[in-house]
């Protein structure tokens, strides 16, 4: 952006009310600031991705969602409100440094504490919410679909416990790290007996922290979604999340139109600004926009 004018000391000096934000991998200054990078490097260098993933397994990035979107987009815009509450206060505008690698890091925050406190102190797979546990695992179904189970506290596991027509005394302690993967095969033989939907319906009354491993397209017509209509159906026939967390008196809404090409909104957004015609058509000629073709009601 330098290069071309539009850094933030440039465009400060002309408005100093201006909230610049900077979204990238590694951010603005050290040795990789102008490297390349993905979801999964900005995941390694921060200490997180050697956490994710099962035992004796390699580390198992959760796709892109931690550092891309967590670590990156979501925090880039508390960092925008932040900076949004202070201009309020003090009509100074700010230079936002908003690193995925930095925000990974800060999202995880609770693995490193937890190994100070004694929480997560076994390797990669053996501890209680990284599929170590035997309580906090998924479990295939009969049908080959899943169960999740998080039964953590004490009322919770011995709900789950019976539901599963298991006797209790005659288990391992739940917290006895040594009969794990005891309890995780004596698990996986009594959900193999049943269908999915059958398991759903045992613990349908039982509040165990069991619910079913559902597809993208199963979620949609799930009773608790349904009722609180979590999602909307667009105009290409699929469904979409609605908008969250939900305000009481001003809440967001899902777009009911298609999604827009690149460069749809160019023209539009171009004029706003202040350019004429004539120099419009001169950028799509040159191909220094886009141009789409379809319109959007988004």
């Amino acid at each position: 952006m330098e290069r071309m004018g539009l850094g933030p000391s440039h465009l400060l000096q002309s408005n100093p009310r201006l909230i610049y934000a900077r979204l990238t991998g590694y951010g603005q200054s050290g040795p990789l600031a102008y490297k390349a990078g993905h979801d999964i490097n900005y995941l390694s260098i921060a200490g997180v991705l050697s956490m994710l993933g099962q035992k004796d397994q390699n580390p198992l990035p959760p796709v892109n969602l931690l550092a891309d979107f967590g670590g990156g987009g979501l925090l880039c815009v508390v960092g925008i409100l932040i900076a949004l509450l202070e201009r309020a206060k003090t009509g100074q505008g700010q230079i936002i440094d908003s690193s995925m690698t930095e925000g990974a890091s800060y999202l995880s925050t609770f693995l490193r504490t937890s190994q100070q406190i004694g929480i997560w102190t076994g390797p990669r797979g053996t501890n209680v919410l990284d599929s170590g546990a035997p309580f906090y695992q998924t479990y295939r179904t009969s049908d080959g679909k899943f169960m999740a189970v998080g039964a953590i506290e004490p009322q919770f596991y011995a709900n789950f416990i019976g539901a599963l027509e298991l006797d209790a005394s005659s288990l391992p302690h739940q917290m006895d790290t040594s009969k794990w993967d005891e309890l995780k095969r004596l698990f996986a033989e009594c959900f193999a007996r049943k269908t999915q939907g059958e398991w759903v319906t045992t613990f349908k009354e039982i509040d165990a922290c069991v619910t079913p491993v559902l597809s993208m397209e199963e979620a949609v017509s799930h009773p608790h979604h349904q009722e609180r209509s979590a999602f909307v159906q667009v105009k290409d026939g699929t469904f979409v999340p609605t908008p969250a967390p939900r305000l009481s008196t001003s809440p967001g809404h899902a777009a009911s139109g298609l999604q827009p090409e690149v460069g749809q909104h160019s023209r539009q957004v171009l004029l706003e600004a202040g350019y004429t015609d004539e120099e419009i058509n001169s950028l799509c000629e040159d191909n220094i926009i886009g141009k789409g073709t379809q319109h959007s009601r988004l």
